[in-house]
């Protein structure tokens, strides 16, 4: 199954490699037929501390990483970087 990526503004970076990512969805009201703003905030791992509040990411889902952060930053005001999640120790040493 694909990986879901989400678009969204970071509202706080007070976290060590942890931001808050606020993303807006819009949805039609099933009785009314008007579209309401849904919204939802949703932590993910930044490894190097580089994003700052009001910047635009995406962030794609990933495996638990802790309790509450299953998705990491993988985007950037446009430019993309994809952090590295820490990889097991012993794959590092068996590559040549």
């Amino acid at each position: 199954m694909p990986r879901r990526v989400l678009t969204g503004r970071v509202t706080s970076d007070k976290m060590d490699k942890t931001v808050t990512v606020l993303v807006d969805r819009r949805v039609m009201h099933p009785i009314y037929k008007k579209f309401i703003r849904r919204s939802k905030n949703y932590a993910a791992h930044d490894e190097h501390n580089v994003c700052q509040v009001g910047d635009k990411v995406r962030i794609e889902e990933c495996r638990p990483i802790s309790k509450r952060k299953t998705w990491i930053v993988i985007e950037r005001n446009g430019a993309s970087f994809v952090p590295q999640v820490a990889a097991p120790a012993a794959a590092v040493e068996a590559s040549p």
